[in-house]
């Protein structure tokens, strides 16, 4: 049997052999090139398997995986790595420009998201016949309503998209990741508990603010006192070391605590990026602090890109279940879009082109890292493979198809903004 370090180690292999086949074959943006040629390989090895059934390659994969059991290194601690390290390059005062429209989008838009969601994927999950609970449905619809803003910002910053909008879909993809954990997290312990919504909608809620709220005050105290240390010295080495140890001493003590690790960390990686970096660090510090947490998100995400195409290797590919993960993409689509236009129709009612701003904000809701990590950490049970496979089938759809298309989709609503000006052709 392996040990950890053994499965760590073929995982950095493999995920720099693929980013390196990425880089000279495909040239594709690394995620959705790490997806791609992971799903290249995966639908090899069960050809293989489909012709030499005798090789067991598909089995002896799936009992390393189960083995391995990703689900709680990913929930506990890839999350809190992930979504500081997004936290930590976000200005705050470009998310105070925009703060009711993103807080919008961010609350009432994942709440929306995740209803729309689960009673849609109910209806479908019946349609096929997969006997999928409601409860299980809601827990699907908040790990698949958070969206992914790593290539989505680095796509729409080469197109010049208005600064505004650019702020509105980077602040509302980092805020709805703490939202749509801190929903996924309540509504999976309703299904497991006894298989029913056993609390009342107000007990929902008043878990909600209870656990966003602590979670958040936590955040702010945790950062606080990272900055009041980080100020006191000038040594990158050290100040390096408080960030790591904000980090998973936040999240921790946030899980002892009962509230929620995602927001805190959230909070804690906006203070330090907005305020940290401005008054307690030096300019190296904060250039090494940048580098080592972006190469760090880089990171973690091509693991999880890869562990997305791996994974459908070892998935049981029911005709059942992929035909509902077939039908989950264009709901997710309408979903987003309805979720979007609901949740910000009271705001901005005189916005000049506020329809492109919703239609770009429908196709750029790449889902990614997050909603992965959160279907990976389902508990082994009936209703786990009919969830994971349609998680799978929209963050496929979103990475291959809407991220390779976001540029056309972007300079065709926003032509003016992307035509180039007279005399620099050259």
């Amino acid at each position: 049997m392996w040990n950890p370090l053994e499965y760590a180690a073929l995982l950095f292999a493999v995920t720099a052999g693929f980013s390196y086949a990425n880089h000279y074959l495909l040239r594709l943006p690394r995620n959705s090139g790490l997806l791609v040629i992971a799903l290249v390989a995966s639908i090899g090895l069960r050809l293989i398997e489909h012709v030499f059934p005798m090789a067991g390659i598909v089995i002896m994969l799936r009992e390393s995986f189960e083995r391995a059991d990703f689900g709680p290194v990913l929930l506990n601690d890839f999350l809190g790595l992930l979504l500081f390290a997004g936290a930590l390059h976000v200005d705050v005062r470009e998310l105070l420009g925009r703060k009711w429209t993103i807080l919008a989008l961010a609350t009432v838009g994942v709440l929306l998201s995740t209803l729309g969601m689960a009673v849609g994927m109910f209806g479908i999950f019946r349609l096929v016949g997969a006997d999928v609970p409601l409860s299980y449905c809601l827990a699907f619809g908040a790990l698949i309503s958070p969206t992914d803003p790593v290539t989505v910002l680095g796509v729409l910053r080469q197109l010049r998209v208005p600064t505004a909008l650019q702020a509105v879909i980077g602040g509302e993809s980092l805020l709805n990741d703490g939202i749509g954990i801190v929903l996924y997290t309540i509504f999976l312990r309703q299904a497991t508990s006894d298989g029913t919504l056993g609390a009342t909608g107000l007990g929902v809620f008043l878990d909600f603010i209870r656990v966003t709220g602590g979670g958040a005050l936590l955040g702010l105290t945790a950062g606080g006192l990272a900055f009041v240390a980080m100020r006191g010295i000038d040594e990158y080495n050290i100040e390096l070391m408080i960030s790591l140890a904000l980090v998973t001493g936040t999240y921790g003590l946030a899980q002892t605590l009962g509230v929620s690790g995602p927001v805190a960390v959230v909070v804690a990686g906006l203070l330090m990026g907005s305020v940290g970096v401005r008054y307690a660090v030096s300019g190296a510090t904060h250039d090494y602090l940048q580098k080592f947490w972006s190469l760090t998100d880089e990171l973690l995400n091509s693991f999880l890109f890869l562990l997305i195409g791996l994974q459908f290797a070892v998935i049981d590919l029911k005709w059942t279940l992929v035909m509902a993960a077939a039908l989950a993409i264009p709901l997710s689509l309408a979903v987003r879009g309805l979720s979007i236009t609901m949740a910000s129709l009271p705001l901005n009612l005189g916005a000049r082109r506020k329809l492109r701003g919703i239609s770009l904000l429908t196709w750029s809701g790449l889902r990614g890292g997050i909603s992965v990590a959160l279907a990976l950490s389902l508990p082994i049970g009936p209703h786990r493979d009919a969830l994971v496979t349609a998680c799978y089938g929209v963050v496929i759809f979103t990475m291959i198809v809407q991220g390779l298309s976001l540029g056309h989709v972007a300079a065709w609503l926003y032509p003016n903004e992307n035509r180039q000006p007279p005399g620099d052709a050259g």
